[in-house]
């Protein structure tokens, strides 16, 4: 321990003694030491955090995807995520291995619920509820921060309806009031008991961009929501997550449920008679997962790119560490004759590494601390670009002790990574090396491993340029596609009729109403009424069939919308004609299809006329009237995607009973309008709210800024890639820049014997020039190949590119060779300036 502290001391005086070293050394650091906790900061809040309950690791998920949200029919793979209630009830019965098993609906962020005081003023608010059984909470091994959590009471039919409300909402919200719990509150119209706040931290059984603000039995799921499929066993729309008791074996429990999923599957409405439905029963199944992380819903979407950025910030710090380590070897030839000095009075070799590397491993340290500084503003804007306009995510920009620990432990591996080579060659010395001069001391070896380490920077700077070129071209093809859209002048105001507590049956007379009043607002055009909206997270499927082409089903999109939609999002019509005012809930049934439906049912022929439906019993049920532009709808990259565009209340007789059709509530209004309108959000508000004062606006945007949405993934990539790749290249350049100026200045007496004989000024300039180059070009023959063999890792990221585009590489090409000029200049300049009578007397 003495020796430490004394190798210590002394480290730190030799920094002092050299500041511009030390700063920029660490500087260095830690960017390359940030850039890495930063990405690390989100891959373990996203990949590896467990959900903040007691004992995650005993938790199971019944499935082993992130299937979503309410379905029914068969799984083509026989594989089930999504379960109906009465297959949660069964397995509850049926698996006493479990010690709680819980089911969670699936897709709350897509149904939002409405929430209003008792007060008189109070307004009403769309907020993210979601509904679970009476032991949620228990299975997650939770305490409630104030009030009560669920018992199984609260998950009856007839009990009284209660809510929990989450911690972060309850801050956000009402100040941390605590008359909060026990007081009445107004969701969707109906009366809920506040009985208790969910513990601080807990975010729910996912992790997503909105948690959820109330929590509510599952029983009251049919009087807030007003909907038929809670207790219908062909309807799957609930995750089921468990707590198992110690020593249960998983692989004879997942048999046991698969074996209750095919029992509670011969009570729904499919057929199991027929060959193929014995088959498919067969096949069905349940696979278990650890269910410590919770639903794989933000894992899934982010999980690749995180990856990827994991490996380009190691790349990025692989030239830090490049960098650092030529530096250290400048300073270990400079420290030549101390190094002499102190093996002549004895010090061994050993011994010097030691120090040495005490100096190095203090330097990571020191960046590494200062690396926890821009790791913190660095997932900040990590958050931004990943989740914009979003606040209330639960993820952490300050580092947690898990980032802190991987911090340190990145500085302590760094130190040893860069600090290792330079100390075994400065500790190569001869005690007789202290009486000989400093400019013919110098290893051989060194200067070609410097020229190694710079050349390998600029092989990783190539790669990472080149791999921000092709983020950024990819996401200049996803943002320039022609998506057969109009978005001049355009809002999208998402609604939610259904949480207001409109019945089906009072839809028309609303529909026409909210018409009517917007029609009545200076400079709006047209008023398109829709389920959904193009490039918006979102999709309805549904089977379908065609009158005349027997023994063919596909699956389609389908879309309610008014006579107005098609003009408000720019869609035009190729063919017949549009949904108009005359096709009204007892008027004839009526379809427009787009072309890639017409195309895959009817070929070349002409679809006007022909008659589709829903199933192979009843395929005429709608007569096409129309076919639009193939208009992209949820993603760019859903290409030949089937849709079929309904009118806003038609149905048919298969449809069932009007009160269980929740496809006729309406999800969003497109506003046209003939200039822009700054306070169109506001107009918005207010024509909703003169409508019905529940009738709340769920998310109001432009068109443009919802687009914009759908590329956040992308634009983050391209953004990060690009200062990665920006980074990597500044240090490289730095790299080549020492290299170069050390070069010049082993080479002094060299350089003044040229120009007494004679050499001028360009000439030598040319010679330095020319090795700074050549350093370049030996790195980019190396870069060049690897990066065609990394195109392949990235491909799948990446939206139509297969290969990299000869732009691509001849600008990274460039953009290197102008950043290696640039760092061989000065000391170029600096060589043509020696005086060869002063350079001849150093010797």
């Amino acid at each position: 321990m003495t020796t430490l502290a004394q190798d210590l001391r002394y480290a730190v005086r030799q920094l002092k003694k050299t500041p511009a070293f030390t700063v920029t050394v660490l500087l260095t650091l830690a960017l390359g030491i940030g850039a890495n906790a930063a990405i690390f900061t989100l891959v373990n809040s996203v990949l590896l955090r467990s959900l903040p309950a007691a004992n995650p690791s005993a938790l199971v998920h019944v499935g082993d995807s992130n299937d979503c949200c309410v379905g029914s029919g068969w799984r083509s793979d026989g594989n089930y995520s999504l379960f109906s209630t009465t297959t949660y009830e069964q397995m509850k019965k049926g698996a006493p291995e479990f010690e709680e098993l819980a089911a969670i609906q699936a897709g709350f962020t897509f149904r939002p619920v409405t929430v209003r005081g008792d007060e008189p003023d109070a307004l009403p608010k769309s907020v993210m509820g979601e509904y679970v059984s009476g032991n949620y909470f228990r299975t997650f091994g939770l305490r409630p921060y104030a009030g009560r959590l669920f018992t199984d009471a609260d998950d009856t039919k007839g009990a009284p309806m209660t809510a929990v409300i989450s911690y972060a909402a309850w801050q956000r919200d009402f100040a941390g009031n605590p008359k909060v719990v026990g007081s009445t509150f107004w969701v969707n119209t109906k009366p809920v008991t506040i009985v208790g706040i969910a513990p601080k931290g807990f975010y729910g059984d996912r992790l997503v961009a909105t948690p959820p603000d109330y929590y509510l039995p599952i029983e009251t799921m049919p009087a807030i929501m007003n909907v038929p499929y809670v207790h219908d066993p062909s309807t799957n729309w609930l995750y089921i997550v468990g707590r198992v008791k110690p020593g249960t074996a998983m692989l004879p429990l997942q048999e046991k449920l698969s074996g209750i999923l095919r029992q509670t599957l011969l009570q729904t409405r499919l057929n199991f008679t027929s060959e193929a439905g014995k088959t498919r029963l067969a096949r069905s199944h349940v696979t278990l997962t650890p269910g410590g992380n919770g639903i794989q819903v933000m894992q899934e979407a982010y999980g690749a790119h995180l990856h990827l950025l994991t490996w380009i910030a190691a790349l990025v710090l692989l030239v830090a560490c490049a960098n650092v380590a030529n530096l250290l070897l400048v300073r270990g030839m400079a420290r030549k004759v101390e190094m002499s000095v102190r093996a002549a009075m004895g010090a061994g070799r050993d011994r010097l590494i030691r120090q040495l590397l005490t100096e190095s491993i203090l330097l990571s340290g020191i960046g590494g601390l200062l690396g926890l500084v821009i790791a913190y503003g660095g997932a900040r804007i990590l958050l931004a670009l990943a989740f914009p306009g979003e606040h209330g995510v639960p993820i952490e920009a300050a580092p947690s002790a898990t980032v802190i620990a991987f911090a340190l432990g990145l500085s302590l591996l760094t130190g040893l990574l860069f600090g290792l080579a330079p100390a075994f060659v400065a500790s190569r010395t001869e005690p007789a090396d202290v009486l000989r001069s400093g400019a013919r001391t110098t290893t051989g070896g060194t200067p070609k491993l410097q020229k190694v380490l710079v050349v390998i920077q600029a092989a990783l700077s190539f790669v990472l340029l080149v791999g921000a070129g092709l983020f950024a071209q990819s996401l200049r093809k996803l943002e320039n596609t022609d998506m057969k859209l109009e978005t001049q002048n355009r809002y999208i105001v998402h609604i939610n009729p259904q949480a207001a507590g409109y019945k089906q049956t009072q839809l028309e007379a609303l529909y026409r109403e909210m018409e009517d009043r917007f029609h009545a607002v200076p400079g709006v055009q047209k008023v398109g009424i829709t389920s959904y909206t193009p490039m918006e997270d979102n999709n309805n499927g549904w089977g379908w069939n065609a009158e005349g082409v027997p023994n063919v089903s596909h699956g389609a999109s389908v879309i309610r919308v008014n006579p107005e939609y098609f003009d408000s999002v720019g869609t035009k019509v190729l063919a017949g004609r549009d949904i108009g005012i005359g096709d009204t809930p007892t008027a004839p049934r009526v379809a427009v299809v787009n072309q890639s439906f017409a195309k895959k049912f009817f070929g070349d022929s002409n679809p006007i006329g022909r008659r589709i439906g829903t199933s192979e019993t009843h395929p005429g049920d709608y007569e096409i009237i129309g076919v639009v532009q193939d208009t992209v709808y949820t993603t760019v990259r859903w290409t030949d995607h089937l849709m079929v565009f309904l009118p806003t209340l038609q149905r048919v007789a298969t449809d069932g009973p009007i009160e269980d059709d929740l496809g006729l509530y309406a999800g969003a209004l497109v506003l046209q309008t003939d200039r822009p309108i700054r306070e169109m959000e506001t107009i918005a508000r207010r024509t909703l709210v003169a409508i019905n004062p529940n009738l709340t606006v769920v998310k109001f945007q432009t068109f443009d800024e919802q687009i914009a949405d759908r590329f956040t993934e992308e634009r983050m990539l391209s953004r990060l890639t690009m200062m990665f790749g920006g980074l990597a290249l500044l240090l490289a350049a730095i790299g080549l820049y020492g290299v170069t100026a050390y070069t010049v200045v082993r080479r002094t007496n060299e350089i003044g014997i040229r120009m007494a004989l004679g050499a001028d000024r360009g000439g030598v300039m040319a010679m330095i020039l020319r090795g700074a180059l050549l350093q370049a070009i030996i790195g980019l023959a190396i870069g060049i190949p690897a990066t065609l063999l990394c195109v392949r890792f990235v491909q799948s990221q990446l939206y139509e590119i297969t290969s990299v585009d000869a732009g691509i590489l001849l600008g990274a090409l460039a953009v290197l060779g102008l950043a290696a000029c640039v760092a061989g200049l000065v000391p170029a300049k600096r060589a043509a300036s020696i005086n060869p009578v002063e350079a001849l007397r150093i010797e």
